[in-house]
């Protein structure tokens, strides 16, 4: 399946249940990075807007570059009532924007689906003297617990092909290296935790690219056993799930 199309029909599960971002790694990249109110920000991969309302709350012009529809569509019904907030169609490698034309570009959870070479090569011409790229990921502590590390061997025993459907493991430092300038740039961690109940991880589960649909052949059997996974762990209802907020900043 096209890459672009991967997340049409999660877009609900998305905006709901995965995981957002401390206030801690928010004020890290205005208090030391150098986002401001009066910057003009690129937010490449956009989705639904998830990490775009965070950028459009603190201020500056907010252009939200998103390929697939149905992601593109929802920021714009929950995003439009800000003004500094400016729907796009385009991706990672032909984002539509003006040459020399943003102060930053971010992207979160998205740099993985791109084409490297293309996308630096775009990110270069959008940007304007020493503009900065920032990355972010929020990244599953596989083996912070034991259900952290029971549910990593659910996703691997249960979906096909998983290690290679995973796409945001396969970057490597030398990735990072190829991208920013001169082969430096600051990685900063922080870390993201949350208590939640079965809802949330189902449907955190359901938001993931690889995971079934409603419908799918073996939609029921999975749910199943993600609720055997949730009951054998559980305290009061709920576990822990770990992340920790990885954030890449540098010129390019």
């Amino acid at each position: 399946m096209d890459s672009k199309k991967l997340f049409s029909g999660k877009v609900d599960n998305y905006i709901r249940y995965r995981p957002s971002y401390s206030e801690e790694a928010l004020n890290f990249l205005y208090d030391k990075v150098g986002l401001r109110k009066d910057c003009i920000i690129a937010d490449v991969g956009s989705g639904p807007g998830n990490f775009t309302e965070h950028l459009l709350k603190r201020g500056g012009a907010v252009y939200a570059v998103e390929p697939n529809e149905n992601m593109r569509e929802t920021a714009e019904k929950n995003l439009g009532s800000y003004e500094n907030f400016h729907s796009v169609n385009g991706s990672g490698e032909f984002t539509g924007l003006e040459s020399n034309s943003v102060d930053f570009i971010v992207s979160a959870q998205a740099f993985h689906w791109f084409d490297k070479i293309k996308a630096k090569k775009e990110f270069k011409r959008i940007l304007k003297e020493e503009g900065k790229v920032i990355l972010i990921w929020n990244k599953r502590l596989t083996s912070k617990t034991e259900f952290m590390t029971g549910y990593e061997a659910f996703l691997s025993g249960n979906i096909q092909n998983y290690e290679e459907r995973a796409t945001h493991r396969k970057l490597k430092d030398e990735d990072f290296r190829n991208l920013f300038k001169d082969g430096t740039y600051e990685k900063t961690v922080f870390p993201n935790e949350k208590m939640i109940i079965f809802e949330e991880l189902k449907g955190l589960f359901l938001s993931l690219s690889y995971a079934p649909r409603p419908g799918d052949e073996n939609y029921e059997t999975l749910i199943e056993k993600l609720e055997e996974l949730f009951e054998k762990y559980r305290v009061d209802n709920t576990v822990p799930f770990h992340y920790e907020t990885q954030i890449y900043c540098g010129e390019i």
